[in-house]
């Protein structure tokens, strides 16, 4: 597909995709919510896509909504904008790989509900977080967030507003790890790549599980995670995977 505002490239497995309006700190036009939508669909259904990375690159991730757009809205005409924003949302967090997410820079509003979507968030140190819907008189996406933070952290962050640097972002869980400025997407890359050498199908329903199970009871949700640990065990990969670790294990004994 034609890409103006994201870039995509793909290598051993792995999908990253950067969002490329660095004259607008890669603010979130209409065209850029398209492009988002549309690639992550078409991602969700390649068999040579085991990983995505999605990231603004290591001095910006997203500015959030482009206000220029916001200002021309009218409450009568806003429904075709806020589907845009949803259909990018439900394309990262539904799509069916699992979607790390690199931020570099400030992830701001929109920007901050975009790494809000993905399974896994790193941060450069230089990163900033902050859901400012709030500031413009706009309710904000409370769900997945207080999944990932819980509801207290949650309220915290939607009803003040605040912007939260990268270590206080990982204090309150929701960023994974905080890497030294310009090593950000070397490191990620890294694990990326590392993730993407691992069962396709098992990637996959990890990701669907860690989901499913949100809406399950207790006994509901070992029985789900129970099904799906024997659909893999005892596999052909399973057992390559078992035979190549006790190998590297038995060599590690003999040095």
């Amino acid at each position: 597909m034609d890409l103006q505002y994201l870039l995509l490239s793909v290598e051993a497995n792995v999908a990253t995709v950067t969002i490329n309006r660095p004259d607008k700190g890669n603010a979130l036009a209409p065209q850029v919510l398209e492009e988002v939508a549309a690639l992550f669909t078409e991602l969700g259904v390649r068999e040579d896509v085991r990983v995505v990375v999605l990231t603004g690159g290591e001095k910006y991730f997203s500015a959030g909504f482009d206000l220029n757009e916001i200002r021309k809205l009218e409450k009568v005409s806003n429904e075709a904008y806020i589907n845009l924003f949803h259909r990018a949302y439900r394309a990262i967090l539904f799509c069916p790989q699992p979607v790390i997410c690199a931020v570099g820079g400030a992830a701001i509003a929109g920007g901050f509900d975009l790494t809000l979507m993905c399974d896994i968030r790193y941060a450069s140190e230089r990163a900033k977080f902050g859901q400012r819907e709030i500031v413009l008189s706009l309710t904000p996406v409370m769900d997945p967030l207080w999944r990932i933070i819980g509801l207290g952290r949650a309220k915290e962050v939607a009803l003040t507003g605040r912007i939260y640097d990268a270590y206080e972002a990982e204090k309150m869980g929701y960023v994974s790890r905080v890497f030294p400025e310009g090593k950000l997407l070397e490191e990620v890359g890294a694990i990326a790549r590392e993730m993407a050498t691992y069962d396709r199908g098992c990637l996959r329903e990890t990701k669907a599980l860690s989901n499913k199970v949100l809406n399950e009871d207790l006994d509901g949700a070992m029985r789900v995670q129970e099904w799906l640990f024997r659909t893999y065990i005892g596999s052909e990969d399973n057992h390559q995977r078992i035979d190549a670790l006790q190998a590297k294990l038995a060599a590690a004994r003999k040095k």
